[in-house]
């Protein structure tokens, strides 16, 4: 276990690798182990000593700290003020059974994104700026603290999603951005997998400006299937969206409003994906796919499969659980998709170890994968195996 206590730290420890040939296992606080490929390192990089917050300007909407800091300690900093990661990073520490919520390296490593990634973007659009050591051994800066145009590569959206392949993050800039003064969710009850995406499509293509899309179904739920829209905003604002959205994909159909912390509570719900977390031996999948499709992809597979689901992104994101299997379904679930793309969240490590946890990409976007993996680590010294089989 390495764990450097400053930038000049880290350039010796990876210096130090490269010249031993000895690969990297790059670690906060762990809480994330269980998301792609299974890692075979001799050494663990400890960055949880990079927790500081080193700037904090709730007046200009940004916050700088260390890839170490934790996700559950920024939320609170950021609460205090009024304000909150827009994007809405799900804590996954249930649905992975780990400890805590995460730190803000993983959140962007992995790209998380919450319900209000709809409206607000991912991860990656609010990242401003990053500092860390590359798998040269090199240390480096990209972005600032401000969002401006830039021209050639913009490094620090590189990272998202890059889950510490690319580089050992010591620091990250993110913009930040006013909670929202009042909150409701429109609840509709009974709807089909069908007519819970034909709704949410509605509410999303209307002058509503709906902050969050999803629909659970019968059993995850309740008794009756509960389709969610939340609306965000001032109170007046919200209340007049909220009767026009009422008028719009209620007509006829049961329906309520939650509002304030109810809502809140609705959509931590959905965001940290807890009505699959009480199973925590089943396999548990992530589809990213176009909204239209998302009721027959589920169609398909449940009849095949001993199948649990939810709707996020108002049909464009799937969350599904199955039962364990030697290949955790994934012909079956793969086939199932015309588009989009299918990723293995949670299953046993022999599982992870054989089977491709994200979906497989074409030739010419793993050549350019490729070509920017080298870039930064050429002799693939962070994280080797963890986004591809013998990558």
């Amino acid at each position: 276990m390495l764990k450097p206590e400053s930038q000049t730290d880290l350039v010796d420890v990876v210096q130090k690798a490269l010249a031993d040939r000895m690969p990297l296992d790059l670690m906060g606080t762990g809480t994330k182990a269980g998301l792609g490929r299974p890692i075979s390192a001799a050494d663990t990089l400890d960055l949880s000593g990079f927790s500081a917050v080193s700037l904090y300007e709730p007046e200009e909407l940004v916050i700088t700290a260390g890839a170490g800091a934790l996700l559950d300690d920024l939320r609170r900093l950021l609460d205090a003020k009024g304000q909150e990661f827009a994007f809405e990073p799900p804590d996954l520490s249930k649905l992975l059974g780990s400890i805590h919520s995460g730190t803000l390296g993983g959140m962007l490593a992995c790209n998380l994104s919450g319900p209000r990634r709809l409206k607000a973007g991912a991860a990656r659009d609010h990242i401003l700026g990053v500092a860390g050591v590359s798998g040269r051994g090199e240390a480096f800066k990209a972005g600032g603290r401000v969002v401006k145009n830039v021209t050639g590569y913009d490094l620090a959206k590189l990272m998202a999603g890059s889950y510490g392949t690319l580089a050992a993050l010591t620091s990250l800039t993110f913009k930040v951005l006013p909670k929202a003064e009042s909150e409701e969710t429109l609840v509709l009850e009974g709807l089909s997998d069908e007519a819970a995406v034909t709704a949410m499509s509605l509410a999303m293509q209307s002058s509503c400006e709906v902050s969050g899309a999803a629909h659970l179904p019968r059993g995850l739920a309740g008794v009756v299937p509960r389709t969610f829209l939340r609306l965000e905003g001032i109170a007046p604002s919200v209340a007049y969206r909220r009767d026009k959205l009422v008028k719009l994909v209620a007509a006829g159909a049961p329906h309520h409003v939650r509002s304030n912390a109810d809502s809140h509570a609705i959509w931590t719900n959905v965001r940290d994906v807890l009505p699959l977390a009480d199973q925590s031996d089943r396999v548990v999948w992530r589809l990213s796919v176009p909204p239209a499709d998302g009721a027959r992809i589920v169609a398909t597979l449940a009849h095949e499969l001993d199948l649990r689901w939810f709707y996020d992104w108002a049909g464009g994101l799937i969350w599904l659980d199955l039962p364990p299997s030697q290949d955790a379904s994934a012909g079956k679930v793969r086939s199932a998709l015309t588009s989009g793309h299918a990723t293995l969240i949670r299953a046993a490590d022999t599982v992870r170890t054989y089977v491709e946890v994200f979906q497989p990409q074409a030739s010419a976007l793993a050549a350019l994968a490729h070509r920017v993996k080298s870039a930064f680590d050429p002799t693939g010294i962070f994280n080797p195996g963890r986004m591809q089989i013998g990558v």
